[in-house]
């Protein structure tokens, strides 16, 4: 490529002196000329001469200094026609070669350039024998400044087309590991057997894996396949969709969406989506993840139905047997340590009938059956808040555990009282059951007028954050107690709440304690909701 710029430069070059010799050739054909006309257009011709020969002979094939003997040939014949007119500008055309030669040979073509200035103004004033005066010197020093200018000029070019290509070089290595790195991100991505989605910032998918596309018929934003709640059954609203909230800027974790109109060929994706940002925080995106859970959660929904048969078939042996000893504890006549042993074994069987009650309970637990068997009214929360405290009381009397229900307000909701009863029985219950010896549990409630709250609050062991995000799930006990429970009770407050239209939320600290929130629509003075 720099063979090529060198041929296209002389040829540039010789091309723009000889338009402009050509040009004073002419003139000077049709004028008179003061001086030897003969000397002059000798030079025109050489320059003529030398153009010619510059268009044909293949410079970049030769050595890089033979170019030089263009700019030198040219000198002398400007000299010569210099020399025709003495007194004329025709020294001016000396330029040309000057800034040549002095620009591409470096500070060896500016030395010879000023070598050949000085020669050429001694020559001169020999011819003519004149006086040396200021114009003998002012041509050759704008012409040795000019040259010095060109070689600058060129110098700080060549630098800067130096550091150019270094950059260039370094912004091609960068692209080529950015790509690389793109491809190894590409490979993994297409590895995973779950769904990524890359969203940019107005919504638009700009990149996707391999499990996205084997999803496509289950996808996350596909308005051609329907989409139902975590229950399987109750239509998702299209602008619930997890690709909808995404593009109104939300992030969510683990939403459940069944996708298919066939029941039988139904399946379950549990969707993610986390918002990205760019290096001034502005909204970049984001990521949605989502994955395939059909074979789970329809191995969940058999060991749900297996538990409740199981769990239903024990009942009524179960009420046989607390039958049995009931009769047998009020008979008159049973001495008094064996009336003893049956009240333990009727304390046990109790206990036994519950855990029974609460796995079915929770088996049928999804929000429609337990909307189903909702029957609400209006009623104050302050007041179950307040009963389920003092039930409380006996039982957490015999660890030295205070209750305080200093905090209890007004608190207006529209709900059914025994399932909200059972809701604070719990929350109250679990803040005895995790607190210290001697700890304090505080119950409250308040209200905004839209809203609201029922509070629990203990001074317990806390909660640690592995466990707080499966908390709530079924069968889960948290706490490396692991006390005596089926790991249903919130799973049930949980759906009992939401039943409601509202939310149960948690704040612990490890060592510190625990504090559950349970939000409820209020109701207002007139009887309905707010």
């Amino acid at each position: 490529m720099a063979d090529r710029a060198r041929d296209r430069t002389a040829t540039l070059n010789q091309l723009l002196l000889a338009a402009v010799v050509f040009a004073l050739g002419t003139f000077v054909a049709l004028g008179r000329f003061p001086g030897d006309a003969m000397l002059f257009f000798a030079g025109v011709v050489v320059i003529i001469v030398t153009t010619g020969a510059t268009l044909i002979v293949p410079w970049n094939r030769l050595p890089y200094g033979w170019v030089a003997v263009v700019p030198a040939v040219d000198f002398l014949a400007i000299t010569a026609m210099q020399l025709a007119a003495p007194d004329s500008a025709l020294g001016l055309l000396w330029i040309f070669p000057t800034t040549w030669l002095a620009g591409a040979f470096g500070l060896l073509g500016l030395c010879g350039v000023a070598a050949g200035i000085l020669g050429a103004v001694a020559l001169l004033t020999s011819v003519t024998g004149a006086e040396p005066a200021y114009r003998t010197f002012l041509l050759p020093l704008v012409l040795l400044a000019v040259a010095v200018t060109s070689h600058l000029g060129t110098r700080r070019a060549e630098a800067q087309r130096t550091l150019l290509a270094k950059q260039s070089q370094l912004l091609r290595s960068v692209l080529a590991r950015t790509r690389r790195q793109e491809q190894v991100v590409l490979e993994v991505l297409d590895a995973v057997d779950f769904g990524v989605v890359r969203l940019d910032a107005a919504g638009r998918a700009a990149v996707t894996n391999d499990a996205h596309g084997r999803l496509q018929g289950l996808d996350v934003g596909d308005a051609g396949v329907r989409a139902f709640r975590d229950d399987a059954v109750t239509p998702l609203p299209a602008d619930e969709l997890p690709i909808e909230r995404v593009r109104r800027g939300e992030s969510f974790d683990d939403q459940v969406v069944w996708f298919g109109s066939d029941s039988s060929s139904r399946r379950a994706l549990t969707i993610t989506a986390r918002r990205l940002a760019d290096s001034d925080g502005a909204d970049a995106g984001a990521v949605v993840v989502s994955r395939d859970v059909t074979a789970e959660l329809n191995a969940l929904r058999a060991r749900d139905e297996l538990v409740a048969s199981v769990s239903h078939e024990l009942r009524t042996p179960l009420t046989s047997i607390l039958g049995y000893l009931d009769l047998a504890i009020e008979d008159p006549d049973l001495p008094e340590p064996v009336r003893a042993n049956l009240d333990i074994a009727e304390r046990n069987a109790e206990r036994l009938l519950r855990i029974v009650a609460e796995i079915l309970a929770a088996s049928s637990s999804s929000p429609s059956a337990v909307e189903a068997s909702l029957a609400p009214q209006r009623l104050d929360a302050q007041d179950l808040a307040r009963a389920a405290a003092e039930a409380a009381l006996p039982r957490a009397a015999t660890r030295a555990i205070t209750i305080d229900t200093t905090g209890l307000e007004l608190a207006p909701v529209w709900a059914d009282p025994l399932r909200l009863r059972q809701v604070i029985d719990n929350l109250v219950s679990n803040a005895i059951d995790y607190n210290r010896d001697g700890g304090t549990v505080f119950v409250g409630t308040t209200t905004d007028g839209t809203s609201s709250w029922i509070l629990v609050r203990d001074t317990g062991i806390g909660i640690s954050e592995s466990d707080r995000s499966r908390l709530f799930h079924r069968y889960y006990k948290a706490g490396a107690a692991r006390r005596a429970g089926t790991g249903l009770g919130l799973a049930i407050a949980r759906d009992i709440v939401r039943a409601h239209g509202g939310e149960i939320a948690l704040r612990s600290t490890p060592g510190a304690g625990s504090t559950f929130i349970v939000k409820l629509p209020a109701m207002t003075a007139e009887g309905s909701t707010a």
